[in-house]
């Protein structure tokens, strides 16, 4: 009995033993450190592969975020982290520096993330995106503000324009058109590039002159004679009529019988005279 005795103590005192030293040899360990709300494990904290009991890492504000206060160690205690100190505020960008003929809309505010719309004075387009973005370094665009432009004018033919640059023409710019020779403007004779980008009037055309053969008389007026002027003057024709007026066949050749009536001059002379002063 004492043997059994014996023996069963022995075990059970060994089975005690091992079972403290396996204990012993166990170490607390806290797991990877992990990001918790805005801070982030440190990239050194981030190498080490085991976090014994008491060990300690730094951490840091998360991108887009800067230390407000607070400590940035961490420890590890009873197999956890302890709560971090460490106070991280988000990053304002503040207003961006003025752009020439460019306007911004910060609806979205100013902090790390927020989007300002970006937007140009009447007669410029933007060029790039029509927006910048808050990031950690500040804000982030290369959009610019470019007046607007008009395409070549056209050409005219039998006619031309004003322009001679190498570029296009810009916003409240004025093309002038003229024709050749021989041709007319028929339209308007300039167009303006307008803030839309296009002219406010299509070119003009030119035609050709159509002319005509003219006479031109010259009229005299006279002032009207008297009435001795033209008693003469009539007196003078009627001598002239009557020297002209001898027939130069008689009667009886002609076969028929012709009554002469007596030719009376003063008769005819005061006829003429009477129509003249109602004329």
């Amino acid at each position: 009995m004492e043997v059994s005795f014996h023996t069963s103590g022995q075990q059970k005192l060994k089975s005690l033993i091992l079972i403290y030293f396996f204990i012993g040899n166990i170490k607390a360990e806290c797991p990877q450190p992990e990001a918790y709300e805005n801070t982030i494990p440190s990239d050194q904290a981030l190498l080490l592969n085991e976090f014994p009991e008491g060990s300690e890492i730094t951490i840091e504000c998360g991108n887009g975020y800067f230390k407000e206060s607070g400590s940035d160690i961490v420890r590890c205690i009873s197999d956890k982290w302890t709560e971090p100190e460490l106070i991280c505020k988000k990053k304002d960008c503040g207003p961006i520096q003025p752009q020439p003929h460019m306007h911004f809309d910060f609806s979205e505010g100013t902090l790390f993330g927020a989007k300002a719309k970006l937007s140009c004075d009447d007669g410029y387009t933007i060029r790039g995106l029509s927006f910048a973005r808050c990031y950690n370094a500040g804000w982030r665009f290369s959009s610019g503000c470019e007046i607007v432009t008009c395409s070549r004018p056209s050409e005219v033919a039998n006619g031309r324009n004003s322009w001679n640059s190498e570029d296009v023409p810009k916003m409240g710019e004025i093309i002038i058109y003229s024709c050749d020779k021989g041709y007319s403007i028929n339209g308007n004779g300039q167009i303006e590039c307008l803030n839309s980008g296009e002219y406010n009037s299509q070119p003009p055309e030119c035609i050709g002159v159509t002319t005509e053969d003219t006479f031109t008389t010259k009229s005299i007026t006279s002032a009207p004679a008297s009435t001795e002027q033209a008693f003469t003057s009539a007196a003078h024709r009627v001598t002239k009529i009557t020297a002209s007026a001898s027939p130069t066949t008689s009667a009886s050749e002609r076969g028929t019988d012709v009554h002469m009536e007596p030719f009376s001059s003063s008769l005819w002379q005061q006829n003429c005279i009477t129509r003249m002063l109602h004329a």
